[in-house]
């Protein structure tokens, strides 16, 4: 793709980092780590760091290769094809199953105003599938729509957040006792891992641009800055906001909560605000979800661009939309959410919320490897290594299996690739979208 044909700049870049991060997370992410106490509360120390460590290094690999499709061909040229398959399948697994989960958090919220669309498990998975093909027909009309569409959301989603900051700022001038008047459960090292992993799960996103290098103008200076700018104000707010929530509040209060922002901002602002606020969060999980469906094609694009998986996977439309991979994706995230609407399987969104996160960091143990093997910014590659690690432990055993099993899924799909004549996978790899 030549310079004058990439869709993204800088702003739009940051957009996709910010968006791919704030989605429906943060408005639920107080009530997870309320119970922890003090232990959540210092999960983010060690969160946040770790979030811009492992943003730094895949920034540095995109700026080392700027002619290359994304982050997985990076990694698969430095520490193998087949690695790189697996880790960029293994994140695209992720891709899926978080777009199930945010699509129905945004019916979810929806329903503050529509309440037939939360009536029944089938209502809400219907409203949800309905969503997710509303942005894939958004994103197959082309990468430069979508992108516009996500800066806008990101704009829409920080309002709310930021109306919060000021809430905390206020109380922090005009009340200080508000902070210190509920008991937080003391800090506990068993505990540890777990609320790091739950803290770590809204800061997965921050490398979106790298993901999406090829269509962004300038990649080596523009992925970088966006990125890091993206994850550092991302969070920031992350560690205001929940941190504020969960010792200005009742921690048992916030922890019942299914929306505890809003819960917030009613406290201290009233219903109506309460009701703005669902508002936005119901924008902020439809623009991240908008943000997941462009990754969703992207990855498989990139991967069969580089001759890593088959060329039908990377076949694109008069708009350079990846629509084959796309459609498969939406057709995938629709059967999980549907799933969740039969007898029996409705504990299956709790544990892809699991297998997300153990899905996703794969990527960023893959490129901490190659990394090293470049000979890249060896210090932090290596922090970035145990990092995930310690992630992927926290994540739980079973998640973490299930990840490693769907990982191996990728290898029939290799092996088609690879025998295939090499010019064959190159002409298909470098060409273009179709005249």
């Amino acid at each position: 793709m030549t310079e004058s044909n990439r869709p993204f700049g800088f702003w739009t870049a940051t957009a996709l980092v910010v968006g791919g991060m704030i989605g429906a997370g943060i408005f639920v992410q107080p009530a997870q780590l309320a119970p922890y106490g003090w232990t959540g509360a210092l999960a983010w120390l060690v969160a946040i760091p770790a979030a811009m460590l492992l943003a730094y290094v895949l920034s540095r690999l995109t700026a080392a290769h700027p002619g290359a499709t994304g982050i997985v061909e990076i990694v698969g040229d430095a520490i193998g094809p087949l690695p790189g398959v697996l880790v960029g399948w293994s994140y695209w697994v992720g891709i899926v199953s978080a777009n199930a989960i945010i699509a129905l958090t945004a019916i979810r919220y929806l329903a503050t105003f529509v309440p037939a669309l939360t009536a029944s498990p089938l209502a809400t998975a219907l409203g949800a599938t309905t969503l997710v093909w509303a942005l894939t027909a958004l994103n197959l009309g082309g990468a430069r729509g979508a992108g516009r569409f996500q800066v806008a959301t990101t704009l829409l989603k920080l309002l709310p957040l930021i109306a919060v900051v000021l809430i905390l700022v206020g109380l922090s001038f005009a009340d200080t006792a508000s902070f210190t008047a509920h008991q937080q459960a003391p800090f506990a090292a068993d505990q540890f891992t777990t609320a790091l992993t739950l803290a770590f799960f809204p800061m997965v996103g921050f490398e979106s641009a790298s993901l999406a290098a090829e269509r962004v103008r300038d990649p080596a200076r523009n992925v970088m800055r966006a990125t890091m700018w993206g994850t550092a104000l991302t969070g920031v707010l992350y560690v205001i906001i929940s941190n504020g929530i969960v010792f200005a509040m009742p921690p048992a209060v916030v922890a019942a909560s299914d929306a505890p922002i809003a819960l917030f901002v009613e406290q201290f602002w009233g219903r109506g605000a309460s009701l703005i606020v669902a508002a936005f969060a119901a924008i902020s999980a439809i623009g991240c979800l908008n943000g997941w469906v462009l990754m969703q094609g992207e990855v498989p694009l990139g991967m069969a661009r580089a001759g890593l998986l088959p060329s039908f996977l990377g076949r694109t439309s008069g708009r350079d939309v990846p629509t084959t991979a796309v459609l498969l994706s939406s057709l995938l995230a629709s059967a999980l959410i549907l799933s969740g609407a039969i007898p029996g399987f409705t504990g299956v969104l709790t544990f892809m919320l699991q297998l997300t996160t153990a899905a996703t960091v794969w990527l960023y143990f893959g490129a901490c490897l190659a990394a090293l093997k470049l000979g890249l910014v060896r210090l932090a590659a290596i922090i970035g290594l145990a990092a995930s690690g310690w992630v992927l432990w926290g994540s739980g055993l079973e998640p973490l299996g299930l990840s490693i099993v769907l990982m191996l899924t990728a290898i029939p799909l290799y092996v088609f690739a690879v025998r295939k004549p090499k010019t064959a996978r190159s002409s298909s790899a470098m060409a273009g979208p179709p005249e």
